[in-house]
């Protein structure tokens, strides 16, 4: 089913197609892009600084041709309104990097396998929404799945990265919670909101790399000898290289995510989403060797089919006719394909 677009025709099936395809290649070149970079540097924040600054020479370029319009005045009052969802953005991008630096690719999916559960436990807490008994089953599903990855992969997990891929699917649900409030900032823009989170991403994360101490390694990065004999290149240009083309790839995402979610319905946005979960690990298994156990085949298989059952779900209840509040203090809801867009650009 075609989401809702104002009485106008649907998308043709070329269209939906061309664009999932689009953005499952976008999406998985990110996490693979980021993980070849992040084998071999130790400076994620850096690599994330770097990719930002691409994304926003690429806004910039697609403004100048007229390919994009976008504010280039800074509104201090927009930026203002702006501190939760960029001080998230920050936060999250910099814990999923640092999840990629201590998992493997093919695990990955698992470490952050909790954005689902947590996403609906925040809604509940800040927006007021009670979850029915389908989708606690669901996130249920999902949880067990996540258990499955961690105690029963044969393969021994970082603990660390594990802990950073929690934190980090804990800060995409409380994301979620603040999208709409953020949208809101920017009139309702999207497009302008991923604009402005890169640009302040950016900025902010300047002092972050000093606190966390990666000046002394970005130094040896840029001006010392650190060649990488295993890909024949030195450090540097691998850097530099991966910089640009994640930087890219998350420019792109910023369009592709939107268009996917503009074009499709929930379900193939999330069907496509359990797609590339499963596509990322089997490249990572192909391009970094990466071992692919049974319990780990299992645990992704576990927190897929809740994820694709959770939007099952919800497109049943959507079609159900809409409760009457008669309380004013009552909060929309946010949909959870309505978050991952506010999250474009991010190596999921």
């Amino acid at each position: 089913m075609s989401p809702s677009n104002g009485g106008n025709p649907p998308p043709s099936r070329g269209l939906v197609t061309a664009t999932v395809l689009f953005y499952l290649v976008a999406a998985l070149a990110m996490v693979i892009a980021n993980k070849w970079v992040l084998n071999q540097t130790v400076v994620p924040l850096f690599f994330l600084f770097s990719q930002l600054v691409v994304a926003v020479i690429l806004f910039l370029m697609a403004h100048a041709m007229g390919l994009l319009q976008l504010p280039m005045e800074i509104d201090l009052q927009v930026c203002k309104g702006l501190i939760p969802m960029v001080g998230l953005n920050v936060v999250g991008l910099s814990f999923s990097n640092y999840t990629l630096s201590y998992v493997d690719a093919s695990f990955y999916p698992v470490a952050r396998g909790m954005v689902l559960p947590f996403t609906v436990v925040a809604s509940f807490f800040f927006l007021n929404a009670r979850p029915s008994f389908l989708v606690l089953v669901t996130c249920a599903i999902v949880t067990v799945g996540f258990f499955i990855g961690v105690f029963l992969d044969a393969i021994p997990v970082s603990l660390t990265g594990i802990a950073f891929g929690v934190s980090s699917s804990l800060i995409t649900a409380v994301h979620s919670v603040v999208i709409k409030k953020s949208l809101d900032v920017v009139k309702g823009s999207a497009l302008h909101l991923s604009w402005y989170t890169n640009l302040l991403s950016s900025i902010v994360l300047i002092p972050i790399m000093v606190l966390a101490g990666e000046v002394p390694d970005i130094v040896d990065l840029l001006f010392g000898d650190n060649p990488a004999p295993s890909h024949g290149i030195s450090l540097f240009t691998a850097f530099i290289l991966g910089s640009i083309v994640t930087g890219g790839i998350g420019f792109l995402m910023s369009i592709a995510s939107l268009l996917s979610i503009k074009v499709t319905s929930p379900i193939t946005h999330m069907v496509s989403s359990a797609v590339r979960g499963v596509a990322g690990s089997l490249l990572g298994k192909w391009i970094f060797k990466d071992i692919i156990t049974t319990g780990r085949a299992t645990s992704i298989a576990v927190i897929l089919g809740g994820s694709v059952a959770y939007t099952w779900v919800k497109h049943n209840e959507s079609q159900r006719p809409a409760p009457k509040f008669t309380s004013k203090s009552h909060y929309e809801r946010v949909p959870l394909e309505e978050a991952e867009a506010g999250r474009a650009g991010k190596p999921e």
